[in-house]
């Protein structure tokens, strides 16, 4: 089944357009990321699957149901980027409360075995003006899969917080998604969704411009590599015709003895100059490789 469907969705906001019509399927239990810079316009795509905002236009399904919808809601769990709660009220007094706001509310006992989950078990009776900001962001995914949701929205879940929390966050993502639920997180953490994400959708000023496995963007994305190679003296003999299968190979290319540097767009080339060297009785001694981190070719604006 198809968990997310859209159609061309867009909003704009007067004259500004922050989503600029987005087709995107995500299938039933993926964890799907969302990745791309602050700014770009991940929160407002998910504010619209969720009903927290209205499409300016275009289309979109939830679990086969088209949107919106308020029956569909129950089956979903939606964690915004900034989660705020009521000071006064106790985390386990907050799940108990949203979950009977949802329709379907809990017992104490489900909600203590959700705290656990996040993390915040010991500080269920603690009220949340005491709770720093990392502990909100947990007690956000707490009640978001407090009524165990089939499909789960994670905006940002790991932002702003320390590291160890981060890996806590991560092993319960993990746990979701073996349990078959479909979870949909934005983040602009490269690192974050390359560790956890089945499918990646890159969004760049509103629009999706590429999507695919990480395998899949490595290689849309990596097509120029640098190579610098340090070999043994060249004979004479060999120079001219080594230098010509060089440029042939690639562009960019430098030669200062007992160095050669080349661009090429496949890493097999590096493998084929080897063997070339050493045809020409060159030793190679050293091969540096340079590529723009995944950080940078991603986000690259």
């Amino acid at each position: 089944m198809i968990a997310i469907e859209t159609k061309q969705l867009k909003k704009s906001f007067g004259a500004v357009s922050i989503v600029k019509g987005i087709d995107l399927i995500v299938e039933q239990g993926e964890i799907f990321g969302f990745l791309g810079r602050n700014g770009a316009g991940k929160s407002t795509f998910i504010n619209m699957l969720t009903d927290i905002i209205q499409p300016s236009s275009g289309a979109y399904t939830l679990l086969g149901v088209k949107g919106p919808n308020n029956q569909v809601k129950k089956r979903i769990g939606v964690m915004p980027d900034y989660s705020t709660f009521y000071g006064s009220l106790t985390a386990i007094e907050h799940l108990k409360f949203l979950s009977a706001l949802s329709g379907q509310p809990v017992a104490k006992v489900r909600c203590m075995e959700v705290l656990q989950l996040v993390g915040l078990k010991a500080h269920a009776h603690k009220k949340t003006a005491k709770f720093s900001f990392g502990m909100k962001k947990k007690l956000g995914i707490a009640q978001a899969i407090i009524h165990d949701p089939e499909l789960i929205f994670l905006d940002e879940p790991t932002s702003g917080i320390d590291a160890e929390s981060v890996i806590q966050i991560h092993k319960l993502i993990d746990q979701l998604h073996k349990k078959g639920k479909t979870i949909f997180m934005t983040s602009h953490n490269l690192d974050e969704v390359e560790k956890i994400c089945t499918r990646i959708a890159i969004m760049k000023e509103g629009q999706i411009v590429k999507i695919g496995t990480m395998d899949e963007l490595r290689n849309f994305y990596r097509s120029k590599i640098t190579v610098r190679l340090k070999h043994s003296s060249m004979p004479k003999s060999e120079q001219v015709k080594l230098h010509q299968w060089l440029k042939s190979v690639g562009t960019d290319l430098e030669i200062k003895d007992p160095y050669v540097t080349i661009t090429i767009d496949d890493e097999k080339k590096i493998a084929d100059m080897i063997r070339a060297f050493n045809q020409c009785n060159v030793d190679v001694f050293r091969v540096e490789v340079e590529e723009p981190s995944l950080e940078e070719i991603f986000l690259d604006e």
